[in-house]
Protein backbone atom coordinates (compact mmCIF):
# COMPACT_ATOMS: atom_id res chain seq x y z
CA UNK A 1 0.00 0.00 0.00
CA UNK A 2 1.62 3.17 -1.27
CA UNK A 3 0.52 6.55 -1.14
CA UNK A 4 2.11 8.86 -3.66
CA UNK A 5 2.01 12.15 -5.94
CA UNK A 6 1.73 10.61 -9.01
CA UNK A 7 -0.25 10.63 -12.40
CA UNK A 8 -1.88 7.60 -14.17
CA UNK A 9 -2.43 6.73 -17.97
CA UNK A 10 -4.46 3.36 -18.93
CA UNK A 11 -4.37 2.48 -22.22
CA UNK A 12 -6.64 -0.57 -23.93
CA UNK A 13 -10.14 -0.44 -25.16
CA UNK A 14 -10.20 2.96 -24.19
CA UNK A 15 -7.41 5.43 -22.94
CA UNK A 16 -7.69 7.47 -19.55
CA UNK A 17 -5.54 9.89 -17.75
CA UNK A 18 -5.43 11.04 -14.49
CA UNK A 19 -3.34 14.24 -13.81
CA UNK A 20 -0.71 14.13 -11.18
CA UNK A 21 -2.17 14.13 -7.56
CA UNK A 22 -1.89 12.18 -4.72
CA UNK A 23 -3.17 8.99 -4.98
CA UNK A 24 -3.36 5.60 -3.00
CA UNK A 25 -2.21 2.90 -5.16
CA UNK A 26 -2.68 -0.56 -3.75
CA UNK A 27 -1.26 -3.88 -4.77
CA UNK A 28 -3.12 -6.83 -3.78
CA UNK A 29 -2.25 -10.26 -3.07
CA UNK A 30 -4.43 -11.34 -5.82
CA UNK A 31 -2.46 -10.02 -8.07
CA UNK A 32 -4.84 -6.86 -8.55
CA UNK A 33 -3.44 -2.69 -8.35
CA UNK A 34 -5.98 -0.04 -7.86
CA UNK A 35 -5.76 3.60 -7.92
CA UNK A 36 -8.21 5.34 -5.45
CA UNK A 37 -8.46 8.61 -4.08
CA UNK A 38 -10.00 10.27 -1.16
CA UNK A 39 -13.53 10.56 -3.09
CA UNK A 40 -15.57 8.40 -4.81
CA UNK A 41 -16.48 6.41 -1.91
CA UNK A 42 -15.19 2.55 -2.72
CA UNK A 43 -14.51 2.83 -6.23
CA UNK A 44 -10.91 3.14 -7.34
CA UNK A 45 -10.22 5.95 -10.04
CA UNK A 46 -8.68 3.08 -12.07
CA UNK A 47 -7.21 -0.40 -11.93
CA UNK A 48 -6.25 -3.80 -13.19
CA UNK A 49 -7.68 -6.94 -11.96
CA UNK A 50 -5.32 -10.46 -12.19
CA UNK A 51 -4.10 -12.32 -13.79
CA UNK A 52 -1.40 -9.06 -14.83
CA UNK A 53 1.74 -8.58 -14.37
CA UNK A 54 3.81 -5.37 -12.45
CA UNK A 55 7.23 -3.99 -13.36
CA UNK A 56 8.93 -1.36 -11.58
CA UNK A 57 11.56 0.68 -12.82
CA UNK A 58 13.08 4.09 -12.32
CA UNK A 59 9.76 5.25 -10.34
CA UNK A 60 7.33 4.32 -12.86
CA UNK A 61 4.71 0.94 -12.80
CA UNK A 62 3.67 -0.64 -15.48
CA UNK A 63 1.11 -2.98 -15.53
CA UNK A 64 -0.32 -4.94 -18.10
CA UNK A 65 -2.71 -7.68 -18.13
CA UNK A 66 -3.42 -10.51 -20.56
CA UNK A 67 -5.73 -8.62 -23.01
CA UNK A 68 -2.72 -6.53 -23.74
CA UNK A 69 -4.61 -3.48 -21.75
CA UNK A 70 -1.55 -1.64 -19.87
CA UNK A 71 -1.85 0.82 -16.38
CA UNK A 72 1.17 3.17 -16.43
CA UNK A 73 1.72 4.64 -13.21
CA UNK A 74 4.58 7.25 -12.56
CA UNK A 75 5.35 8.89 -9.14
CA UNK A 76 6.88 11.70 -7.92
CA UNK A 77 7.20 11.57 -3.89
CA UNK A 78 6.17 8.68 -2.13
CA UNK A 79 5.09 9.50 1.12
CA UNK A 80 4.09 6.39 2.94
CA UNK A 81 4.78 2.56 1.68
CA UNK A 82 3.65 -0.36 3.76
CA UNK A 83 2.55 -3.85 3.56
CA UNK A 84 0.57 -5.86 4.90
CA UNK A 85 -0.80 -9.28 5.09
CA UNK A 86 -3.94 -9.85 5.80
CA UNK A 87 -4.49 -13.92 5.84
CA UNK A 88 -6.97 -15.96 4.61
CA UNK A 89 -9.51 -14.25 3.99
CA UNK A 90 -13.44 -16.18 5.26
CA UNK A 91 -15.52 -14.58 2.26
CA UNK A 92 -18.40 -12.63 2.41
CA UNK A 93 -21.55 -14.45 4.50
CA UNK A 94 -24.42 -14.25 2.66
CA UNK A 95 -27.35 -12.79 3.80
CA UNK A 96 -30.83 -14.87 4.10
CA UNK A 97 -32.47 -14.23 0.89
CA UNK A 98 -29.11 -14.37 -1.17
CA UNK A 99 -28.07 -17.78 0.19
CA UNK A 100 -31.81 -19.26 -0.21
CA UNK A 101 -31.55 -18.22 -3.53
CA UNK A 102 -28.76 -19.67 -4.20
CA UNK A 103 -30.03 -22.99 -2.46
CA UNK A 104 -33.23 -22.85 -4.78
CA UNK A 105 -31.06 -22.19 -8.06
CA UNK A 106 -28.93 -25.29 -7.18
CA UNK A 107 -32.05 -27.18 -7.24
CA UNK A 108 -33.57 -25.75 -10.07
CA UNK A 109 -30.65 -25.37 -12.70
CA UNK A 110 -33.43 -25.35 -15.50
CA UNK A 111 -34.10 -21.53 -14.69
CA UNK A 112 -29.85 -20.93 -16.04
CA UNK A 113 -30.14 -23.49 -18.86
CA UNK A 114 -31.27 -26.74 -20.46
CA UNK A 115 -29.28 -29.89 -19.66
CA UNK A 116 -27.06 -28.42 -16.61
CA UNK A 117 -26.24 -31.14 -13.50
CA UNK A 118 -25.09 -29.78 -10.79
CA UNK A 119 -21.40 -30.65 -9.34
CA UNK A 120 -21.38 -29.15 -6.32
CA UNK A 121 -22.56 -25.83 -4.15
CA UNK A 122 -19.63 -23.92 -2.72
CA UNK A 123 -17.13 -25.13 -5.01
CA UNK A 124 -13.51 -24.49 -3.43
CA UNK A 125 -11.08 -22.48 -5.32
CA UNK A 126 -7.98 -21.16 -4.01
CA UNK A 127 -9.54 -17.58 -3.86
CA UNK A 128 -12.54 -18.18 -2.70
CA UNK A 129 -15.45 -20.67 -3.30
CA UNK A 130 -17.50 -20.46 -6.60
CA UNK A 131 -21.38 -20.47 -5.40
CA UNK A 132 -22.75 -23.30 -7.68
CA UNK A 133 -20.43 -25.64 -10.06
CA UNK A 134 -22.49 -27.65 -12.93
CA UNK A 135 -21.98 -29.80 -16.36
CA UNK A 136 -23.54 -29.87 -19.38
CA UNK A 137 -22.43 -31.44 -22.78
CA UNK A 138 -19.77 -29.43 -23.69
CA UNK A 139 -18.16 -27.85 -20.37
CA UNK A 140 -18.68 -26.31 -16.80
CA UNK A 141 -20.45 -23.74 -15.56
CA UNK A 142 -19.42 -21.12 -12.96
CA UNK A 143 -22.36 -19.51 -11.88
CA UNK A 144 -22.32 -16.78 -8.80
CA UNK A 145 -25.48 -15.64 -7.19
CA UNK A 146 -26.66 -12.02 -6.59
CA UNK A 147 -29.70 -10.39 -5.19
CA UNK A 148 -28.16 -7.45 -7.50
CA UNK A 149 -25.49 -8.26 -9.68
CA UNK A 150 -23.43 -5.28 -10.01
CA UNK A 151 -20.11 -4.47 -11.83
CA UNK A 152 -17.96 -5.84 -8.41
CA UNK A 153 -19.88 -9.55 -9.60
CA UNK A 154 -19.02 -9.36 -13.15
CA UNK A 155 -14.68 -8.97 -11.62
CA UNK A 156 -15.38 -11.88 -9.48
CA UNK A 157 -16.77 -14.30 -11.63
CA UNK A 158 -13.83 -13.16 -14.34
CA UNK A 159 -11.37 -14.15 -11.28
CA UNK A 160 -12.81 -17.62 -10.61
CA UNK A 161 -13.00 -18.17 -14.54
CA UNK A 162 -9.57 -16.90 -15.43
CA UNK A 163 -8.52 -20.19 -12.73
CA UNK A 164 -11.02 -22.42 -13.03
CA UNK A 165 -9.89 -22.80 -16.88
CA UNK A 166 -6.36 -23.33 -16.02
CA UNK A 167 -7.28 -26.51 -14.75
CA UNK A 168 -7.65 -29.47 -18.03
CA UNK A 169 -10.34 -31.49 -15.71
CA UNK A 170 -13.30 -28.87 -16.03
CA UNK A 171 -12.48 -26.41 -18.61
CA UNK A 172 -13.73 -24.94 -20.61
CA UNK A 173 -15.18 -22.63 -18.33
CA UNK A 174 -18.14 -20.54 -19.03
CA UNK A 175 -19.76 -18.11 -16.23
CA UNK A 176 -22.87 -17.11 -15.40
CA UNK A 177 -24.25 -14.68 -13.07
CA UNK A 178 -27.51 -14.69 -11.39
CA UNK A 179 -29.69 -12.14 -9.65
CA UNK A 180 -32.87 -10.52 -8.53
CA UNK A 181 -31.56 -7.32 -10.57
CA UNK A 182 -29.17 -6.87 -13.06
CA UNK A 183 -27.36 -3.68 -13.31
CA UNK A 184 -27.10 -2.33 -16.64
CA UNK A 185 -23.85 -1.59 -16.65
CA UNK A 186 -22.72 -4.77 -14.93
CA UNK A 187 -24.68 -6.42 -18.12
CA UNK A 188 -22.30 -4.82 -20.77
CA UNK A 189 -19.38 -5.56 -19.06
CA UNK A 190 -20.37 -9.18 -18.63
CA UNK A 191 -21.62 -9.53 -22.07
CA UNK A 192 -17.85 -7.85 -23.16
CA UNK A 193 -16.65 -10.84 -21.35
CA UNK A 194 -18.25 -13.13 -22.92
CA UNK A 195 -20.38 -14.02 -19.20
CA UNK A 196 -23.99 -14.70 -18.98
CA UNK A 197 -26.79 -12.60 -16.94
CA UNK A 198 -29.99 -14.15 -15.64
CA UNK A 199 -32.57 -12.43 -13.67
CA UNK A 200 -34.69 -14.40 -11.42
CA UNK A 201 -37.87 -13.89 -9.22
CA UNK A 202 -37.10 -15.08 -5.86
CA UNK A 203 -40.87 -15.40 -4.98
CA UNK A 204 -41.46 -17.04 -8.30
CA UNK A 205 -38.78 -19.45 -7.00
CA UNK A 206 -39.88 -20.02 -3.26
CA UNK A 207 -43.33 -20.58 -4.71
CA UNK A 208 -44.21 -22.57 -7.98
CA UNK A 209 -42.88 -26.08 -8.81
CA UNK A 210 -41.59 -25.05 -12.32
CA UNK A 211 -39.95 -21.21 -11.84
CA UNK A 212 -38.48 -19.43 -14.73
CA UNK A 213 -36.50 -16.20 -15.69
CA UNK A 214 -35.76 -13.77 -18.01
CA UNK A 215 -32.10 -14.74 -20.31
CA UNK A 216 -30.21 -11.24 -21.49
Amino acid sequence: MVIATCEVDYAGRLSAHLPKATRLLMVKADGSVLVHSDGGSYKPLNWMSPPCTLIERDGEWTVKNKAGETLVIRIEEILSDSTHHLGVDPGLMKDGVEAHLQALLADHLDVIGAGLRLVRREYPTPIGPVDILAREDVGTVAIEVKRVVEISAVEQLTRYLDLLNRSSKIAPVRGVLAGNVVKPQAKTLAEDRGITCVTTDYDELRGLTDPTARLF
